[in-house]
């Protein structure tokens, strides 16, 4: 785990900046928040930022997508029911998406031990769950972010039914599973981290995950062909669709 932080305390006035050049000639796309690192942290109690930064996206009338392990974002479904509302989306979407707020929930497991394990710090899986099912309850265009699903602990048949069967009874508008990837080898990197979790935790597989990742940063073909058609086959089942946007 990380022992510290930083905290880019500019970051408001450099958005507002960028977005106000950016309406100015009309260019009108999705903010991603966070595809690097999680908006809802528990720093973001204190300093309020995220909040800061979507009154600036509110402003300037741009769609945002959160994505999200934490119930934090409870917080502003006040300010992103505005944005879902008021949000300019791009011309090519406009029929594709119900309004201008997504709103998605990353997930490697239901399972609250395992979370515990490889995602020390974020808020637990059953929580996490019941925020998706608040979220949808209050309208937003919500689903699930399935990855890295971890290979013989949270891939099996038995816990991807029970995930999707989850899912599905909370009503998330849409699932998007993947594999695992990792990399580096820094103290920090992902592929450091997780196989330091995978042996403490669970030594039988420590050779299996050695052997997966000792040449590529990806599972081999044989088993993402494999997952692809048993996720392709539980969202066939459970009505759950493979994608945010209407095709």
């Amino acid at each position: 785990m990380a022992r510290s932080l930083t905290v880019k305390e500019n970051a408001a006035e450099l958005l507002d900046q960028e977005l106000s050049l950016r309406a100015r000639k009309g260019q009108y796309g999705i903010i991603v928040l966070s595809s690097a690192t999680d908006p809802y942290l528990q720093i973001d109690v204190e300093t309020g930022l995220t909040r800061k930064l979507l009154e600036i996206i509110h402003h300037h009338r741009f769609p945002v997508h959160i994505i999200t392990k934490s119930d934090g974002v409870l917080r502003d479904l006040d300010l992103l029911e505005r944005i879902g509302r008021e949000a300019l989306l791009p011309t090519d979407l406009e029929d594709k998406l119900p309004g201008g707020c997504i709103i998605t929930f990353s997930f490697s497991t239901l399972d609250t031990k395992v979370g515990a394990r490889f995602e020390p710090g974020a808020t637990d899986p059953p929580t996490r769950l019941e925020t998706l099912r608040k979220v949808r309850e209050a309208g937003f265009h919500s689903g699930v972010s399935l990855m890295p699903l971890l290979p013989y602990i949270s891939d099996t048949a038995e816990h991807l039914e029970w995930m999707y069967r989850s899912f599905q009874e909370v009503g998330a508008a849409y699932l998007l599973p993947a594999t695992l990837s990792l990399f580096g080898e820094g103290r920090s990197d992902s592929k450091t981290l997780v196989l330091r979790t995978v042996e403490r935790y669970y030594p039988h597989l420590k050779d299996k995950y050695q052997r997966f990742f000792s040449h590529s940063g990806g599972m081999p073909a044989y088993y993402r062909k494999a997952f692809e058609a048993k996720t392709r086959e539980l969202g066939l089942q459970y009505g759950l669709s493979g994608s945010i946007i209407n095709a």
